[in-house]
C-alpha cells in the first residue's frame, strides 16, 4: 500500500509542494531531487520526440541536458534496445529457441557492432547451425585487431566455465543454457518473476542482468508478461533513489520504484509538466528505474550538494549530434507501431 501525503502549499511555478510520502510502512520526506526526477523526465522525452519529428536543434534549453548523454525516458526506445527489438528478435528464424539464442547472444556482449561482426561472419544466427569454433574465431579475430567486443553500459562478468578468455566463457555459457532447456523453462514460467528466476540460475548471472535479460527476451511475441510484473533495481537505480528520499528508502527501492510508476499522473498534473508517454503507454517499472539511473547522474550536475551511495560527481558521457534518423519500432504486441 504506497499513500501520497501532500503539503498543499501552491507554488505558482510548481504546483503543490510535495511533503512526504509512504512507501512499504516508511515516511518518507523528497529531496528536491524528486521533483528534478519529473521535470528530468518530461524534459527528456520531449527532446526524445523532437528528435523523433526530425526538428532542427536546439531541442531543449536545459544546458545539462544539451551537453551530456542521457538514455530515453522508455527503455524499449533506447538505441540498443531498438537493435534487440528489431534487428535481433523479429528478425531471422522466429522459432523461440532461435529467438532466445540470438537474444541472449546479442545482450551477453550488448554491443551493435559485435552482433554485425558475427551475422557477416557466420551467416544466419540460430542454434541449429550453431559452431563454438566459428563464433570463437570471430570473437578472438576482432579480439586480436584491439576491437572492443563489449559495451561499457555495464559489467557483464564472465562465468568460471574453462576457457581463457572471457568472450570464449561468455559462448560456453549460452551453449550450457541452450543445452539445459532454458529456452524452454523461460517461456513456460507463469510469471516475469519466474522467467527472471530461470536466467539467475545460472552462472555469473546476477539478480541486475537477469532482470535486463527477461525484459529483452520479453519484447518477442511468445512471450506476454506485463512490465509492471515486477522490478529489480539496479545499483544506479538505487543511486537515484537515495537521492530522491535519502537514507530511509535503503531496501525499499523496488517499493519506491512501483510507486514512482503508479502515481506518475499525479506528479506531472501536480509539476504541470507535459508528457503524453510514449505513443500513450505509460512509463513502466523498468522505465521508472532507468529512469532514476538517469536522474542520479543528472543531479550530480543539477544537485552536487544532494549525496547518492557511489559518491560519484562527474557525468561522463557528453551528447554527440547525429543527424540519423531515430528508430522508433515496438513489439507489435504492444499496439504502438500503428500510431507513428
Amino acid at each position: 500500500m504506497v499513500t501520497l501525503l501532500q503539503d498543499r502549499k501552491a507554488s505558482s511555478r510548481s504546483g503543490p509542494v510535495l511533503g512526504r510520502v509512504r512507501v512499504a510502512g516508511r515516511e518518507l520526506r523528497p529531496t528536491p531531487v524528486f521533483d528534478t526526477y519529473w521535470r528530468f523526465a518530461s524534459a527528456r522525452q520531449a527532446v526524445y520526440e523532437a528528435r523523433l519529428a526530425r526538428r532542427a536543434q536546439p531541442w531543449t534549453d536545459d544546458p545539462i541536458l544539451a551537453k551530456h548523454r542521457f538514455t530515453n525516458c522508455y527503455r524499449a526506445a533506447d538505441r540498443v534496445s531498438q537493435a534487440v527489438i528489431g534487428d535481433v528478435i523479429y528478425q531471422g528464424p522466429q522459432e523461440w529457441e532461435d529467438v532466445f539464442f540470438r537474444t541472449l547472444l546479442f545482450k551477453i556482449f550488448n554491443k551493435e557492432s559485435t552482433w554485425r561482426l558475427i551475422s557477416h561472419e557466420v551467416g544466419e544466427v540460430c542454434w541449429e547451425a550453431y559452431d563454438y569454433r566459428a563464433y570463437d574465431q570471430v570473437l578472438s579475430a576482432a579480439f586480436g585487431r584491439g576491437e572492443r567486443l563489449y559495451s561499457a553500459a555495464y559489467i557483464v562478468p564472465p562465468p568460471q566455465l574453462g576457457e581463457e578468455r572471457k568472450h570464449r566463457n561468455h559462448l560456453r555459457l549460452l551453449e550450457m543454457m541452450m543445452m539445459s532447456r532454458a529456452p524452454e523453462k523461460v517461456l513456460g514460467a507463469s510469471t516475469l518473476r519466474e522467467a527472471y528466476e530461470v536466467l539467475l540460475g545460472y552462472p555469473a548471472i546476477g539478480p541486475f542482468l537477469a532482470y535486463q535479460f527477461v525484459i529483452d527476451l520479453n519484447y518477442a511475441a511468445e512471450m506476454s508478461f506485463s512490465e509492471m510484473d515486477f522490478v529489480v533495481p539496479g545499483p544506479g537505480a538505487r543511486d537515484g533513489i537515495r537521492k530522491c528520499f535519502g537514507p530511509a528508502a535503503d531496501g525499499i527501492e523496488a517499493e519506491v520504484i512501483r510507486y514512482i510508476a503508479d502515481t506518475q499522473d499525479e506528479h506531472f498534473a501536480r509539476l504541470g509538466l507535459p508528457f503524453s508517454g510514449l505513443r500513450g503507454r505509460s512509463l513502466q517499472l523498468i522505465d521508472c528505474q532507468n529512469l532514476f539511473c538517469e536522474v542520479d547522474k543528472y543531479a550530480r550536475v543539477a544537485h552536487p550538494d544532494i549525496a547518492g551511495i557511489s559518491g560519484r560527481s562527474r557525468i561522463k558521457q557528453t551528447y554527440r549530434s547525429s543527424t540519423a534518423p531515430v528508430p522508433a519500432w515496438f513489439p507489435p504486441k504492444w499496439g504502438l507501431n500503428e500510431s507513428c
